[in-house]
């Protein structure tokens, strides 16, 4: 009997493990979600950051937005701390040397941009973020084709942005649109694998 493939996108809430079970004192998605005992997250979101996961019985999808050979674009909105340069945006997209596993990486080139007004779309956080009446906060968009754990913070952090708030929205054309927090929505394989523009 053919095994029956799954497919689910999720807007990740606050708070959240892009896992089932709980660990360390913090709450596992098994807490918002019921699925399918072999359904998983496919990668992961660290547990302050929100936003886009899929979950999928279907190992082969697992490889083919895992494997670093295949670059599918991720989108995320970023809110961060502090005035934004160009200079910041230009270090940014080029490339920066970060810290992953206690060794120097660098970041593959980016799109960054800095966003005029807040995206209509962006949910209140539940607890809302630290603000400091003497310090402005800024949105920016970034692209990346990689997924280092914790990239993005370390990004900003290394141009003097710290994050405050981190959004995935998209994975290639796949996005959150329609989906609260909390929320999940099944999908057909050939429309998520069209979106993330896999071949069947």
């Amino acid at each position: 009997m053919e095994k029956k493939y799954k497919y689910y996108s999720l807007n990740k809430p606050f708070g959240y493990l892009s896992q089932f079970k709980d660990e360390d004192g913090n709450l596992g998605l098994g807490n918002i979600l019921n699925l399918p005992t072999d359904v998983y997250p496919v990668g992961r979101l660290d547990k302050d950051s929100e936003g886009l996961i899929i979950l999928t019985n279907d190992k082969t999808l697992n490889e083919r937005l895992l494997n670093p050979k295949y670059k599918h674009i991720r989108t995320y909105l970023v809110q961060v701390e502090g005035e934004v340069a160009m200079a910041q945006l230009n270090l940014l997209e080029n490339g920066l040397e970060i810290n992953v596993d206690g060794k120097l990486y660098k970041t593959s080139p980016a799109k960054v941009k800095l966003l005029d007004i807040v995206p209509d779309f962006i949910w209140s956080r539940i607890p809302p973020i630290r603000e400091r009446k003497s310090i402005p906060t800024n949105w920016i968009e970034i692209q990346l084709t990689e997924g280092k754990n914790r990239q993005v913070r370390k990004m900003t952090a290394k141009v003097g942005l710290p994050t405050l708030r981190l959004i995935r929205i998209k994975i290639e054309n796949l996005d959150l649109m329609g989906l609260k927090s909390s929320e999940i929505r099944e999908l057909e394989k050939q429309e998520l694998y069209s979106k993330l523009k896999i071949k069947v």
